[in-house]
Protein backbone atom coordinates (compact mmCIF):
# COMPACT_ATOMS: atom_id res chain seq x y z
CA UNK A 1 0.00 0.00 0.00
CA UNK A 2 3.19 2.59 0.94
CA UNK A 3 4.30 1.72 -2.69
CA UNK A 4 1.12 1.99 -3.89
CA UNK A 5 0.51 5.56 -2.45
CA UNK A 6 3.94 6.88 -3.86
CA UNK A 7 3.32 5.90 -7.64
CA UNK A 8 0.21 7.58 -6.96
CA UNK A 9 2.13 11.00 -5.54
CA UNK A 10 4.80 10.77 -8.32
CA UNK A 11 1.48 10.86 -10.85
CA UNK A 12 0.81 13.67 -10.08
CA UNK A 13 3.89 15.44 -9.49
CA UNK A 14 4.63 14.04 -13.24
CA UNK A 15 1.33 16.09 -14.25
CA UNK A 16 2.16 19.00 -13.42
CA UNK A 17 6.24 18.94 -14.51
CA UNK A 18 4.97 19.47 -18.01
CA UNK A 19 7.04 22.56 -18.61
CA UNK A 20 10.03 20.32 -17.38
CA UNK A 21 12.12 19.93 -20.68
CA UNK A 22 16.03 17.53 -21.72
CA UNK A 23 18.25 18.98 -23.98
CA UNK A 24 19.77 16.17 -24.95
CA UNK A 25 23.42 17.08 -27.61
CA UNK A 26 25.92 14.09 -28.45
CA UNK A 27 29.48 14.34 -29.70
CA UNK A 28 30.58 17.52 -28.15
CA UNK A 29 34.25 18.03 -29.68
CA UNK A 30 35.47 20.59 -26.98
CA UNK A 31 38.82 20.77 -28.36
CA UNK A 32 37.31 22.66 -31.59
CA UNK A 33 36.31 26.06 -31.10
CA UNK A 34 33.62 26.00 -33.86
CA UNK A 35 31.36 23.50 -31.86
CA UNK A 36 32.20 25.60 -28.10
CA UNK A 37 30.61 28.51 -30.55
CA UNK A 38 27.83 26.35 -31.50
CA UNK A 39 27.49 25.08 -28.16
CA UNK A 40 27.05 28.75 -26.62
CA UNK A 41 24.64 29.55 -29.41
CA UNK A 42 22.31 26.81 -27.89
CA UNK A 43 23.00 28.20 -24.04
CA UNK A 44 22.02 31.16 -25.27
CA UNK A 45 18.92 30.60 -27.13
CA UNK A 46 17.51 28.73 -24.02
CA UNK A 47 18.18 31.29 -20.77
CA UNK A 48 16.23 33.45 -22.75
CA UNK A 49 12.94 30.82 -22.10
CA UNK A 50 10.55 32.18 -19.33
CA UNK A 51 11.17 28.60 -17.60
CA UNK A 52 14.97 27.20 -18.54
CA UNK A 53 15.14 23.71 -18.90
CA UNK A 54 15.38 21.61 -16.15
CA UNK A 55 18.20 19.05 -17.62
CA UNK A 56 21.39 19.40 -20.34
CA UNK A 57 22.55 16.05 -21.10
CA UNK A 58 26.00 16.09 -22.96
CA UNK A 59 26.91 13.10 -24.16
CA UNK A 60 30.23 12.16 -25.46
CA UNK A 61 33.00 12.02 -27.10
CA UNK A 62 34.45 15.10 -25.58
CA UNK A 63 37.40 15.26 -28.37
CA UNK A 64 37.93 14.84 -31.56
CA UNK A 65 40.71 12.27 -31.22
CA UNK A 66 40.51 9.22 -29.23
CA UNK A 67 41.57 9.49 -26.55
CA UNK A 68 43.57 5.55 -26.60
CA UNK A 69 46.98 5.37 -25.22
CA UNK A 70 48.62 7.00 -28.23
CA UNK A 71 46.42 10.24 -27.30
CA UNK A 72 48.68 12.56 -25.23
CA UNK A 73 46.97 16.15 -24.89
CA UNK A 74 44.69 15.00 -21.58
CA UNK A 75 45.87 17.98 -20.16
CA UNK A 76 44.94 20.45 -22.52
CA UNK A 77 41.61 18.77 -22.43
CA UNK A 78 41.11 19.11 -18.88
CA UNK A 79 41.34 23.03 -19.48
CA UNK A 80 38.98 22.44 -21.96
CA UNK A 81 36.66 21.44 -19.55
CA UNK A 82 37.04 24.41 -17.74
CA UNK A 83 36.88 26.53 -20.37
CA UNK A 84 32.99 24.62 -20.63
CA UNK A 85 32.65 25.60 -17.23
CA UNK A 86 33.14 28.87 -17.56
CA UNK A 87 30.78 29.05 -20.21
CA UNK A 88 27.88 27.64 -18.53
CA UNK A 89 28.70 29.98 -15.85
CA UNK A 90 28.32 32.93 -17.73
CA UNK A 91 24.55 32.47 -18.55
CA UNK A 92 23.37 32.22 -14.75
CA UNK A 93 19.93 31.38 -15.01
CA UNK A 94 20.78 27.83 -16.51
CA UNK A 95 23.83 27.68 -13.83
CA UNK A 96 21.17 28.50 -10.71
CA UNK A 97 18.04 26.20 -12.37
CA UNK A 98 19.26 23.41 -14.64
CA UNK A 99 21.63 20.06 -13.76
CA UNK A 100 23.99 19.36 -16.62
CA UNK A 101 24.62 15.38 -16.69
CA UNK A 102 27.71 14.67 -18.61
CA UNK A 103 27.76 11.18 -20.20
CA UNK A 104 31.51 9.18 -21.42
CA UNK A 105 31.36 8.47 -25.11
CA UNK A 106 33.28 5.09 -27.40
CA UNK A 107 36.13 7.39 -27.78
CA UNK A 108 36.60 9.47 -24.61
CA UNK A 109 39.17 8.45 -21.85
CA UNK A 110 38.87 5.48 -19.72
CA UNK A 111 40.41 2.01 -18.50
CA UNK A 112 39.05 -0.11 -21.14
CA UNK A 113 36.67 -0.52 -24.09
CA UNK A 114 34.48 -2.40 -22.33
CA UNK A 115 31.13 -1.93 -21.47
CA UNK A 116 29.79 -0.44 -19.40
CA UNK A 117 32.16 2.50 -19.49
CA UNK A 118 32.77 4.10 -16.47
CA UNK A 119 32.23 7.85 -15.90
CA UNK A 120 34.58 10.63 -17.04
CA UNK A 121 38.27 10.79 -14.82
CA UNK A 122 38.38 13.90 -12.13
CA UNK A 123 41.68 15.06 -13.46
CA UNK A 124 39.24 16.28 -16.42
CA UNK A 125 36.26 17.36 -15.04
CA UNK A 126 37.27 18.77 -11.58
CA UNK A 127 38.22 22.58 -12.85
CA UNK A 128 34.57 22.10 -14.71
CA UNK A 129 33.23 20.79 -11.19
CA UNK A 130 34.58 23.68 -9.09
CA UNK A 131 32.47 26.18 -11.34
CA UNK A 132 29.28 24.06 -12.07
CA UNK A 133 28.39 22.51 -8.47
CA UNK A 134 24.94 21.07 -10.85
CA UNK A 135 27.17 19.09 -12.76
CA UNK A 136 27.00 15.35 -12.48
CA UNK A 137 28.90 12.68 -14.46
CA UNK A 138 27.53 9.15 -14.66
CA UNK A 139 28.61 5.94 -16.38
CA UNK A 140 27.42 4.58 -19.96
CA UNK A 141 25.07 3.26 -20.49
CA UNK A 142 22.86 5.18 -17.44
CA UNK A 143 19.44 5.60 -16.39
CA UNK A 144 17.18 8.50 -15.16
CA UNK A 145 14.09 8.67 -13.21
CA UNK A 146 11.58 11.25 -13.63
CA UNK A 147 9.02 10.63 -11.15
CA UNK A 148 7.26 7.51 -12.74
CA UNK A 149 9.16 7.53 -15.97
CA UNK A 150 13.03 5.85 -16.79
CA UNK A 151 15.25 6.91 -19.40
CA UNK A 152 17.92 5.11 -20.52
CA UNK A 153 21.04 7.11 -21.97
CA UNK A 154 23.76 5.33 -24.16
CA UNK A 155 26.34 6.45 -26.35
CA UNK A 156 27.60 3.89 -28.67
CA UNK A 157 28.14 4.45 -32.39
CA UNK A 158 25.56 1.25 -32.64
CA UNK A 159 23.92 1.37 -36.35
CA UNK A 160 26.74 0.86 -37.87
CA UNK A 161 28.30 -1.77 -36.16
CA UNK A 162 25.11 -3.69 -35.65
CA UNK A 163 24.34 -3.80 -39.55
CA UNK A 164 28.26 -4.90 -39.98
CA UNK A 165 28.13 -7.88 -37.82
CA UNK A 166 24.07 -9.08 -38.88
CA UNK A 167 24.42 -12.87 -40.72
CA UNK A 168 20.81 -12.31 -42.29
CA UNK A 169 19.82 -9.13 -43.60
CA UNK A 170 17.18 -7.23 -41.80
CA UNK A 171 14.07 -7.54 -43.77
CA UNK A 172 12.28 -4.70 -45.33
CA UNK A 173 8.67 -5.87 -44.99
CA UNK A 174 7.75 -3.69 -41.89
CA UNK A 175 10.38 -1.37 -42.79
CA UNK A 176 13.62 -0.01 -44.42
CA UNK A 177 14.46 2.28 -42.00
CA UNK A 178 17.80 1.03 -40.17
CA UNK A 179 17.50 2.54 -36.97
CA UNK A 180 13.47 1.22 -36.22
CA UNK A 181 15.62 -1.94 -37.32
CA UNK A 182 18.02 -1.30 -34.97
CA UNK A 183 15.51 -0.24 -32.02
CA UNK A 184 13.25 -3.29 -32.89
CA UNK A 185 16.37 -5.13 -32.08
CA UNK A 186 17.54 -3.86 -28.51
CA UNK A 187 13.81 -4.11 -27.53
CA UNK A 188 13.14 -7.46 -28.51
CA UNK A 189 16.41 -8.85 -27.23
CA UNK A 190 16.15 -6.60 -23.88
CA UNK A 191 19.41 -5.32 -23.87
CA UNK A 192 21.45 -2.13 -25.24
CA UNK A 193 23.95 -4.32 -26.97
CA UNK A 194 24.06 -7.54 -28.32
CA UNK A 195 26.75 -7.65 -29.99
CA UNK A 196 29.23 -10.76 -29.67
CA UNK A 197 31.66 -10.39 -26.90
CA UNK A 198 34.53 -10.52 -29.84
CA UNK A 199 33.07 -7.19 -31.08
CA UNK A 200 31.85 -5.30 -27.88
CA UNK A 201 33.34 -6.77 -24.47
CA UNK A 202 31.36 -6.34 -21.44
CA UNK A 203 31.70 -6.61 -18.02
CA UNK A 204 30.02 -9.95 -17.16
CA UNK A 205 29.28 -8.55 -13.76
CA UNK A 206 27.63 -5.31 -14.88
CA UNK A 207 25.72 -7.09 -17.88
CA UNK A 208 22.64 -5.92 -15.88
CA UNK A 209 23.34 -1.93 -16.30
CA UNK A 210 22.65 -3.30 -20.34
CA UNK A 211 19.51 -5.00 -20.21
CA UNK A 212 16.38 -3.18 -21.56
CA UNK A 213 13.84 -5.17 -18.92
CA UNK A 214 11.23 -4.22 -17.77
CA UNK A 215 11.02 -2.02 -21.34
CA UNK A 216 12.31 1.41 -20.00
CA UNK A 217 9.73 4.93 -21.02
CA UNK A 218 12.76 6.26 -23.06
CA UNK A 219 15.33 5.12 -24.58
CA UNK A 220 18.55 7.80 -25.93
CA UNK A 221 20.82 6.19 -28.44
CA UNK A 222 23.75 8.79 -28.85
CA UNK A 223 24.81 7.84 -31.99
CA UNK A 224 26.85 9.01 -35.17
CA UNK A 225 23.84 8.53 -37.29
CA UNK A 226 21.19 11.41 -38.75
CA UNK A 227 18.95 12.24 -36.04
CA UNK A 228 15.56 10.32 -35.93
CA UNK A 229 13.06 9.53 -33.32
CA UNK A 230 10.87 6.14 -33.15
CA UNK A 231 8.07 5.06 -31.38
CA UNK A 232 7.22 1.48 -31.08
CA UNK A 233 5.27 -0.14 -28.21
CA UNK A 234 4.90 2.43 -26.15
CA UNK A 235 8.76 3.49 -25.91
CA UNK A 236 9.81 6.76 -27.45
CA UNK A 237 14.03 5.83 -28.73
CA UNK A 238 15.77 8.72 -30.19
CA UNK A 239 19.19 9.86 -32.01
CA UNK A 240 19.91 13.37 -30.95
CA UNK A 241 22.20 13.02 -33.70
CA UNK A 242 26.06 14.27 -34.10
CA UNK A 243 26.41 18.15 -32.57
CA UNK A 244 29.81 18.19 -33.63
CA UNK A 245 29.54 17.48 -37.34
CA UNK A 246 25.43 17.80 -38.21
CA UNK A 247 24.79 20.64 -35.47
CA UNK A 248 21.59 18.72 -34.36
CA UNK A 249 20.26 17.91 -31.02
CA UNK A 250 16.65 17.30 -29.04
CA UNK A 251 14.38 19.18 -26.97
CA UNK A 252 12.68 16.50 -24.98
CA UNK A 253 9.30 16.77 -22.71
CA UNK A 254 9.66 13.65 -20.30
CA UNK A 255 6.42 14.39 -19.12
CA UNK A 256 4.66 13.98 -22.43
CA UNK A 257 6.93 11.90 -24.05
CA UNK A 258 7.79 14.65 -26.88
CA UNK A 259 10.58 14.92 -28.90
CA UNK A 260 11.63 18.31 -30.37
CA UNK A 261 14.57 17.48 -33.85
CA UNK A 262 16.93 20.49 -33.83
CA UNK A 263 19.86 21.54 -35.29
CA UNK A 264 21.46 25.19 -35.73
Amino acid sequence: MPAKKEMIRLADLERKAVNDTFVILSDIWLDDQEVLGKLETVLDGFKRLEIVPSLFVFMGNFCSRPCNLSFSSYSSLRKQFGKLGEMIGKHSRLKENSRFLFIPGPDDAGPSTVLPKCRLPNYLTEELQQVIPNAIFLSNPCRVKFYNKEIVFFRQDLLNRMRSSCLITPSSEETNDPFQHLVSTITHQSHLCPLPLLVQPIIWNYDHCLRLYPTPHTIVLGDNSEQKVVKLEGTTCFNPGSFSTDRTFVVYRPSTQEVELSAL
